[in-house]
């Protein structure tokens, strides 16, 4: 009797530890698949952000202008990641940066002297410092340029002999320098391209206008976007992406059609319009890589670049990021994006911004992010005759008149801008 009870007991041990043995089978499975997030669809794989090394992907939209002695060379749409930019146009201003050396201060007026010589010029459509400008170059660190200068345009031209790099930020601030750039190279580069296809309003009877306003010939043959849903086929994968648990019990939607989630000193808002807003105490998952504690504007730059491109480029469509402004204050550095279809930018009605970055030491700490999805129209953009474009302009004068994309409507268009 007391043997069949003790096989009795033996047999209620081994069933017990087989229940226990599938229920921690059960579990280490659900985890893997949260981790994995194997879902199906169309939305992009889950995962935590990671900060790719520093990224051809935060290409910057610029406009260039080669001077010869009987015109102008332009182009109103590249960026710096296209090969018609990369080589000579870009490889040569990254050799002035490298050495240009003993910076003096000049004026507005002396960079449009320069300007109507033989030159290259290029304008990054907002002031962004010298480091950050190679950064978005392709130099690496062997090429550190003073990180105290920020330039919007530049230029390198012919100065008794020597080539000069010229730098304003479209403001007061101007400075030149002489680089090791050598003239035969200079005058190898202007030599490549066919004169005549664009000018600048200095240039003609357009003097209402501000002189770096850069007019093609003929204006560009621009598409037309139509505006997406990037959030419709849900959130869980950027709930994931930003390190929260999907399934959170802290979950919920407010009144306003708001979703909230949060979790310890981190929340996550994502508002029916698709503006995210993310605030965190410094999740040690989201960060930018650096040699130090405090990153570079250059480190900050191309980091933050990366973490958003990865965050973005799947329901983006076929736009782009590109860095407009740097702004340092003791460890915390904001970084401001713009959303680009190839080299032009897009402007919001409200005159926002799409992305800002808040990076404390390292660690991004917030985080307010506009998604958007730009998908080809079938039709193109129609532009005004230029003519008309620059006579509507010049009724205010001192602006600059280029062109830009505009969200109205559900549409995403090609138009002139006056700023």
């Amino acid at each position: 009797m007391e043997e069949q009870r003790r096989n009795r007991r033996n047999l209620l041990q081994n069933i017990l530890i087989t229940l226990l043995s599938l229920s921690a089978a059960a579990l280490f499975t659900q985890t893997q698949l949260y981790n994995l997030d194997l879902t199906t669809g169309g939305t992009p794989a889950a995962g935590p952000l990671q900060s790719a090394a520093p990224a051809a992907e935060l290409a910057a939209p610029v406009r260039v202008a080669v001077t010869g002695d009987y015109g102008r060379h332009g182009s109103v749409t590249l960026t710096t990641a296209d090969a018609a930019f990369a080589d000579p146009l870009g490889r040569r201003l990254l050799e002035a940066l490298g050495s240009a050396r003993d910076y003096s201060p000049c004026t507005g007026a002396d960079f449009l002297r320069a300007l109507r010589g033989p030159s290259l010029y290029y304008d990054f459509l907002e002031p962004l410092p010298l480091s950050v400008l190679a950064g978005l170059l392709g130099g690496g660190e062997e090429v550190s340029p003073r990180e105290d200068l920020a330039a919007r345009r530049l230029l390198l031209f012919f100065q008794q002999g020597v080539v000069s790099l010229c730098l304003w930020d479209g403001g007061e601030s101007c400075f030149r320098a002489a680089t090791a750039v050598s003239a035969d190279s200079l005058e190898q580069v202007i030599g490549r391209y066919e004169l005549g296809n664009a000018s600048f309003a200095l240039d003609g009877e357009e003097k209402a206008l501000n002189p770096c306003s850069l007019l093609p010939a003929q204006p560009p043959e621009l598409g037309a976007y139509t505006l997406g849903a990037p959030l419709a086929g849900g959130t869980d994968w950027l709930l994931s992406a930003l390190g929260f648990n999907p399934r959170s019990r802290t979950r919920h939607t407010e009144s306003n059609g708001t979703e909230l989630i949060m979790d310890g000193d981190r929340t996550l808002r994502i508002r029916p319009d698709g503006t995210v807003q993310y605030q965190s105490g410094g999740d040690p998952s989201l960060r930018v890589k650096a040699a130090g504690e405090l990153p570079t504007a250059r480190e900050a730059a191309l980091g933050a670049g990366a973490l958003l491109e990865g965050l973005l480029a799947p329901v983006s469509g076929e736009a782009r990021l590109w860095l407009q402004n740097v702004r340092r204050s003791g460890e915390v550095t904001t970084l401001r994006f713009g959303y680009r279809l190839g080299g032009v930018p897009v402007r919001f009605q409200d005159g926002g911004f799409a992305v800002e970055v808040t990076l404390t030491g390292t660690a991004m700490t917030a985080l307010t992010l506009r998604f958007r999805q730009y998908n080809p129209a079938a039709e193109a953009s129609l532009l005004l005759p230029q003519a008309q474009a620059v006579a509507v302009a010049a009724a205010s004068p001192g602006r600059e008149l280029s062109v830009g994309y505009v969200e109205r409507n559900g549409e995403c268009r090609a138009c002139w801008l006056s700023d």
